[in-house]
This record gives C-alpha cells, sequence and structure tokens, in this order.
C-alpha cells in the first residue's frame, strides 16, 4: 500500500444512523472544521427530502440560490503524464494513451479565454497534463495567467504537484485559483493511483494555501468506491484547515482504454447525496457539478442545484472527455429561473 494511505480499522456500518441532534445546530452556527466519516455517512443516509432540506438551508446562508458560477476549462497540454490515474485517458501508462501534445502558446490560450469570456464564463480554468511543471513551462503558465487576468477573468490552473517556490510565482502572476483533487478517499486511493501518495497531493494543498492562492479541490465519484469511501473523501475536505473554495464534485465519464472503463455507473440519486454533503459541510464554498453531467438528464442536474451545486464548467469538452453544449446549459438554466454568474 503506498505511503500515506491508511487502512480504516472499521468501516460505517452499511446501513447510515440516523442523523445525531448534536449535528443540527452547526448548520446555523458557522463553518465546522472536525467533521468525521460517521458524521457525513449519517447525513448522506438521511432519509431525502430531509437531506435536501439540510442542504438547502446551508446553501441559503451563503448563496444566493439562483446563482450559477460559469467555468471554461482548457487542456493547454494534453497527454503523455507520467502518472497511473485509472480514470485518466491522458496517462502514458495506457497501452494506446492519447496522443501527447506540446504546451500551447500563449496567444492561442488568450484567445480561448476570449471567446469563454464571450460565451459567459466568469473564470478559465487551464489543465496540463504533468506530474509536475517545469521550470520554463512554469513560466509560460504564469504568462497565460497574467493574460487571463487582463481580460478581466478569474483565473485557475491545474499542473500537478507544487513546491512553495512554484506556488509562489503563480501567485506573483495573479493566480486566483489552482485545483488539485484528492479524487478518493484515503482509504480507497492505493486502488487508483500508485505513483503519487495523498500526502503529496495534501503537502500540494498546504503550499497553494501557504501561498495566497484560492483552493479547488475536490473528488470523482463512481470508480468502484463504497458509500464510506465517498463520507471519507467529503469528510476529509471538511476537515482541511480552510475549506477549499471551489469543490468540484465529478461522476466518472468511463473512457475506453482507461482501467476503470467498465466501472459500474453510479445511481443518479446517490451521486445527489454526495453533492448535498458537500453542501452541508463546506456550507461556504462553491460546488461545481463538474464531469459527467453529458451523461445525465436535465432531471438530475436540477436536483444537483438544489443539493446546493453552485458552479458549473461551461462549453463542449473538459480536458479529454465531453461536456453538454452551451446551449443545452443555458436552456436548463433558463428553464430552472437561475442565472448565470
Amino acid at each position: 500500500m503506498p505511503d500515506g494511505v491508511v487502512d480504516r480499522a472499521a468501516r460505517a456500518p452499511s446501513r447510515a444512523p440516523s442523523l445525531a441532534p448534536s449535528l443540527a445546530p452547526s448548520l446555523a452556527s458557522g463553518l465546522r472544521h472536525d467533521w468525521t466519516e460517521a458524521e457525513v455517512r449519517a447525513l448522506m443516509g438521511l432519509p431525502f427530502p430531509e437531506l435536501m432540506f439540510q442542504a438547502q438551508t446551508a446553501h441559503r446562508t451563503h448563496f444566493d440560490p439562483r446563482d450559477v458560477q460559469i467555468s471554461t476549462l482548457l487542456s493547454i497540454k494534453t497527454g503523455g503524464c507520467p502518472e497511473d490515474c485509472a480514470y485518466c485517458p491522458q496517462s502514458a501508462a495506457l497501452e494506446a494513451p492519447i496522443k501527447a501534445t506540446r504546451l500551447m502558446a500563449v496567444d492561442a490560450v488568450l484567445a480561448e479565454a476570449r471567446a469563454a469570456k464571450a460565451a459567459g464564463a466568469s473564470r478559465f480554468c487551464m489543465g496540463a497534463a504533468w506530474r509536475s511543471p517545469k521550470d520554463h513551462d512554469l513560466e509560460t503558465v504564469c504568462a497565460m495567467v497574467e493574460g487571463v487576468k487582463a481580460l478581466g477573468m478569474e483565473s485557475c490552473v491545474t499542473l500537478g504537484m507544487l513546491d512553495a517556490a512554484q506556488a509562489g510565482r503563480l501567485r506573483t502572476a495573479g493566480l486566483d485559483y489552482y485545483n488539485h483533487n484528492l479524487d478518493t478517499s484515503p482509504e480507497f486511493y492505493g486502488e487508483i493511483i500508485t505513483t503519487r501518495t495523498y500526502q503529496e497531493r495534501l503537502d500540494t494543498l498546504a503550499c497553494v494555501r501557504e501561498a495566497g492562492i484560492n483552493v479547488c479541490c475536490g473528488g470523482i465519484v463512481g470508480m468502484g468506491e463504497t458509500i464510506d469511501d465517498q463520507a471519507s473523501l467529503i469528510a476529509t475536505l471538511a476537515a482541511l484547515p480552510r475549506h477549499p473554495e471551489s469543490v468540484p464534485i465529478n461522476m466518472l465519464v468511463r473512457v475506453a482504454n482507461t482501467r476503470l472503463a467498465a466501472a459500474e455507473a453510479v445511481d443518479p440519486i446517490d451521486f445527489v447525496r454526495v453533492i448535498a454533503a458537500a453542501r452541508i459541510t463546506m456550507p461556504a464554498s462553491h460546488v461545481r457539478l463538474s464531469a459527467g453531467r453529458e451523461g445525465m438528464s436535465d432531471e438530475t442536474q436540477a436536483l444537483c442545484f438544489l443539493a446546493g451545486a453552485n458552479s458549473i464548467f461551461y462549453g463542449e469538452k473538459l480536458l479529454t472527455t465531453p461536456n453538454p453544449s452551451e446551449n443545452r446549459d443555458m436552456r436548463l438554466i433558463a428553464r430552472l429561473g437561475m442565472r448565470p454568474v
């Protein structure tokens, strides 16, 4: 088992207990950073009407429930990644990996950012398939960040692991958000990734925080994990010294050639329960409905918004996987009486 991954001595019971009365006041008293797996598991096991009520209560305390923050994600360097993430088609460990590309030119990236802004996005996210960035590549990314900021957009990048000096350089360039997902629970992590440890992910988050950059950090549902693992992931995020400002919750996109290509589909109601748990435990964070929306019905997405999701990725592609068209997204938002921000 990789370093940083600890065996769970005992799983929570398969049938979740009722929510302890002592948890209810926490929804009104502010942010907590001491959530446990058992508490989150209890939340996720609530009767659906009660769970949705608590999620809505938490959401309305910090946000206008009509607002949906719009982000666009661009792959600025695709493929050739040395990591072995079981879900990712960009891994060089695959028998038939996706074709690797060079880092995009700054001008080409900024042209994409301008188009995203014109289409209604307020945040522009850039992803590169690296284990960690090299210094000369980081300089190019910093120029991209500066250009995106000059357009009046928020900037976000995901580049793999960072050290303190690299995080500081990105902060100097004006970076608003750094994405580095935990992906799954500490207990299940070794089943998905072996080329970096859970602790290394936490160390990168610490470097980002210390540099003064907002954190974007979440995970993936549907990789074969149990409900206990889902609860453990949410509890880990909610127990960080500061909650991530943005929490992307992804539904696994089953991509041919990856180790999870034949993974069992996620029950939509179970997915909504994870969204609600993230909202209740991290009420002041943006909870982003991320990958997997292409396969979701409008009704499932509407339930996710009702459960507290208030951000989406906008555009027809997420790095290498499909995403709903802009027109479909805007039609749904309009049908729900919501508004993009």
